[in-house]
């Protein structure tokens, strides 16, 4: 089994990401697995929850028009409130055994989705939670943390009068306090969710271990190649970001010409159907309604062109560092000389 440094796993993650999305290349077959991918590694697509407009909501209209809480709305709150939570617990699931299906088919090099995704189910179960366990324990982590901080601004904005400010070098001190530890804690938050991901979760799959198991295993490469293991989480973190940029360079031209063509083509429907009624009218909106919806396809489209193969080359990545590593899955990835990888594996 060949010792792969973190530099040097970039390149065959690239060439066996190009394997298995693009030889034999199947358009469907390629959006099938984009999709998955940025399903489970969540690098292809970026939503923005800013306000519209720019701007908050009118404070003071909120808290007057704010219904009063009544046992009734007390209960719908509560009864609302679980069953978003379990729907979030199902959707977790869900994804936890995609997770387990994507990695099947990148170490076995198969585009068949329904083979893991049988296969890992109890695996996945058991994967899922632990990483329940770990996010509670991130959560009473933040609480801690915050505690100090909250008692500093609740004093700071205790003491101000109506209609003052808050003391400038006081908020700034608190604030340059707060963002260290903000982004320590972040950061910690990355490198155990690679540590879950992409070490531990090998084990759950191949060996069928438990959380203590895939931990001792992980611990024991650890321990014995510190610095190449804290290079490659670096670049585990650094490089994602990287590409996505790139990518956004690369691709903010296109975007803004194709954009322009829409607005154009949607002003020029617009116009045409202004002052209609009738049927004309409903032709109108049926124009408009189809133009948004081809404008979601093709932003659908690229989003998972450009984000299937990058999530796919992000864990192929993190395979081939630690398969170099791990005897059992090295042996699904470095396959003898006179053994070349197979084709991938069609529906």
């Amino acid at each position: 089994m060949p010792a792969i440094s973190a530099f040097d796993a970039i390149g065959p993650a690239i060439q066996r990401t190009k394997t298995f999305l693009f030889k034999p290349f199947r358009l469907s077959t390629f959006l099938k697995l984009c999709l998955v991918a940025v399903i489970t590694e969540g690098y292809g697509f970026n939503f923005d929850f800013s306000v519209p407009n720019g701007h908050l909501p009118n404070r003071t209209h909120f808290v007057s028009s704010h219904p009063r809480l009544t046992p009734e709305l007390i209960v719908a709150i509560v009864v609302g409130a679980l069953v978003l939570f379990v729907l979030a617990f199902v959707l977790f699931y869900l994804l936890t055994r995609l997770r387990f299906a994507y990695f099947h088919c990148l170490v076995h090099n198969t585009r068949l989705i329904r083979p893991g995704w049988r296969l890992y189910r109890t695996q996945a179960t058991r994967f899922l939670w632990l990483n329940v366990v770990v996010g509670i324990c991130f959560l009473l982590l933040a609480a801690i943390l915050a505690l100090p901080f909250v008692a500093g601004f609740w004093q700071l904005f205790r003491h101000i009068p109506p209609g003052g400010h808050p003391d400038t070098g006081t908020l700034i001190s608190l604030l340059l306090l707060v963002l260290p530890v903000v982004f320590l804690f972040i950061l910690a938050a990355l490198a155990t969710d690679v540590v879950l991901r992409d070490f531990m979760l090998p084990h759950f799959a191949l060996d069928n271990a438990t959380a203590g198991q895939a931990w001792t295993s992980v611990w024991a490469r650890l321990k014995h190649e510190k610095a190449q293991f804290l290079v490659y989480t670096l670049l585990r973190i650094i490089l994602p970001i990287a590409a996505i940029i790139g990518a956004f360079f690369v691709l903010i031209i296109p975007t803004l010409i194709v954009i322009a063509i829409f607005v154009l083509i949607g002003f020029g429907i617009h116009s045409a159907f202004a002052g209609a009624t009738g049927g004309t009218a409903i032709l109108g909106i049926l124009f408009e309604i189809l133009l948004g919806l081809v404008a979601f396809c093709i932003a659908v489209f690229v989003g998972l062109s450009v984000g299937g193969p990058l999530d796919t080359a992000i864990r192929e990545y993190a395979l081939l560092f630690y398969g170099a590593r791990y005897e059992r899955l090295g042996g699904f990835l470095f396959p003898p000389p006179d053994a070349p990888l197979p084709p991938p594996e069609t529906a």
